[in-house]
Parts: C-alpha cells; sequence; structure tokens
C-alpha cells in the first residue's frame, strides 16, 4: 500500500471541497472494497477523506410514502429495518444474499452502490486493463470470461457491476442524491447512475469529482411479492453469475432487473410489459442485442430460467 494522508470530514460541503481540490482524493466510509484495491495498488490515492461523522445514517419517511436512505446507513441496519422488510422486501433480499455478516456490519449505503467491478483482470496489476489504465487494453476480451458481461459492454471493457442491492433499487425506481463542493444538489434516477463502459470504461457513474452521495430516496411502496433470485459458484459470500430482482402483481405484472450481466444493473423496461407472457418472452427482450463470449454464453439461458423460477414461485 502507498503512502497517504487522511482527514475526518466535518461537513458535506467541506468534504466534497476536499475531494473536488485533488484528482487523487478518494472519499472513504466502511473502506470494504476501496481498502483492498488500495493493498494491491488498483486503488493509489494520495489523499483520504473520512466521511463517517457527518450523520447520513438515519432511515427516514418521505412525505410521498417512500424512504430516504442516509448513505452512510449500513447494509445490515438497512436489510433490517422494519419498513424496509415490509414494504421494499426485494431490498432486503437483495441485501443478505450479498458479502457477510462481518461486511455487511461494515459496508454503507453509498459505498455499496459505489464498488468497483471484481473483474480478475482489473484486480490482476500485470494484467492491461482499460479501467485501471485506460488506453492499456482489455486482457479479459480474448481470455477467461465465464464471470464477466453479455451485454452493455464494449469493445473497451466487458467487466460487470458486482453489487446485489443496487439490481433492487434498479427495480424500486430509486433516486440517489448527492452534493458536489460548490454546495450544489442533484437527484439522479438510480437507471442513469452507472455508466455503461463504451470508451471511458474508467468512469463507472456519473459523478464528479467531489461530488458526494448523501442518501438514497426510495419512492412509495410498489405493493406485490418481491423477490432476489442470486445464482453463483458458492452458497456464500460470492457474486452473482445471474441475478434477478422481481416485483410481482397478484396479477401476474411487474418489474424484473438482472445483476451479473452487464456494467450496470440490467432493467429494460420494455421487458417487464412482457411478465405475463413468461421468462423467455422478458429475457428475450431485456438482453436483445447480448453479446456473450463463448465462456459466458450460459448467462442467457441461466438468466431465463432463474426469472421461470421466480414466476413460478411468484403463482405458488
Amino acid at each position: 500500500m502507498r503512502a497517504f494522508t487522511y482527514e475526518r470530514a466535518k461537513d458535506a460541503s467541506g468534504a466534497a471541497r476536499a475531494v473536488a481540490a485533488n484528482p487523487a482524493a478518494k472519499f472513504i466510509a466502511g473502506g470494504t472494497n476501496l481498502l483492498d484495491l488500495m493493498k494491491i495498488e488498483v486503488e493509489t490515492p494520495t489523499h483520504l477523506v473520512d466521511v463517517q461523522d457527518l450523520g447520513f445514517d438515519k432511515i427516514e419517511a418521505t412525505r410521498d410514502g417512500g424512504l430516504r436512505i442516509g448513505a452512510l446507513v449500513t447494509n445490515t441496519n438497512l436489510a433490517a429495518d422494519e419498513r424496509v422488510r415490509r414494504d421494499y422486501g426485494v431490498l432486503t433480499r437483495a441485501i443478505v444474499a450479498g458479502a457477510s455478516g462481518q461486511l455487511r456490519n461494515k459496508a454503507s449505503t453509498a459505498g455499496n452502490l459505489l464498488q468497483r467491478t471484481r473483474c480478475p483482470y482489473f484486480y490482476d496489476t500485470n494484467m492491461a486493463c482499460n479501467k485501471r489504465k485506460p488506453g492499456s487494453g482489455c486482457a479479459a476480451i480474448g481470455g477467461y470470461s465465464r464471470q464477466l458481461g453479455v451485454i452493455g459492454v464494449s469493445d473497451s471493457c466487458i467487466a460487470t457491476f458486482p453489487g446485489d442491492m443496487a439490481v433492487a433499487m434498479r427495480v424500486l425506481d430509486a433516486v440517489v442524491e448527492t452534493v458536489d463542493a460548490t454546495g450544489q444538489r442533484r437527484s439522479i434516477p438510480i437507471a442513469d447512475f452507472h455508466r455503461l463502459w463504451g470508451d471511458t470504461p474508467q468512469q463507472d457513474t456519473v459523478l464528479k469529482q467531489g461530488e458526494l452521495i448523501t442518501a438514497v430516496t426510495l419512492p412509495k411502496p410498489l405493493g406485490g411479492k418481491h423477490y432476489y433470485e442470486k445464482v453463483r459458484d458458492r452458497a456464500s459470500y460470492a457474486y452473482a453469475l445471474v441475478s434477478v430482482a422481481a416485483v410481482i402483481q397478484p396479477d401476474g405484472t411487474g418489474r424484473v432487473a438482472f445483476g451479473g450481466v452487464a456494467p450496470r444493473p440490467w432493467r429494460v423496461e420494455a421487458a417487464d410489459a412482457l411478465l405475463p407472457r413468461g421468462a423467455a418472452a422478458v429475457t428475450a427482450r431485456a438482453f436483445q442485442g447480448a453479446t456473450p463470449t463463448k465462456d459466458n454464453a450460459f448467462k442467457l439461458p441461466l438468466a431465463t430460467r432463474a426469472l421461470a423460477s421466480v414466476i413460478a414461485e411468484a403463482k405458488a
């Protein structure tokens, strides 16, 4: 790990200013992903701004019947909240499906949204990786790609977003709230928050340097039955090969998002309308234009089977 300086932020705008002023600075909260990347020199910030004292650790009701989740609410506390368990069950299920109890006790809501890909070529500093070193190439293309993306990828990068929580938030149409160095606030729909890689895969999200997440807002509950199906190589502590977040209404309509397949939680609203016609119809539309490799082409039928399992459970 390389040397770095450290400060504890006293307010959100001050934290944003400190990071905006230094292109090599990073925010740190739980540190469950950033510190691991620093140890292997994938991330090499020269300055860390600790935001743990900013008080963004509450879950509050909104005027329109939804919930506002502070950026520093831990995964454990979010999953266990009575209101989340009752009205946003897909979110609780997704969070519990990820990581381990110890990590969920430390990991924050904002940090979970910002976690970086687990592509093995990104983690191996001996390999070419456009995310780690722009312009160096992508060793995953033509390499071993079983866990990597099948849709939304590019000629520069085929990595996937690794998280579970964000897939559930995509189904729920969450909104990410931020503040920047000037004190300006904005609200970013979760659908627009994570970027497709294109020619700049080093940019994971639409956040600007120094822009700090303060909260995530959920709209009023959708009702229906909530599911999170995660297919992985191990029963626990493993990232999804394919995951399915779904909210299904009594009449068979609903919403579906997929994880483990793309640079961001993958939802195609036009595919939602096909839910009453079955899993194959939904995935045919959701994965239209997919470009799998020979190693990960199995993810497409796997997604259909995982969704079929969810639909069958909803009908039971």
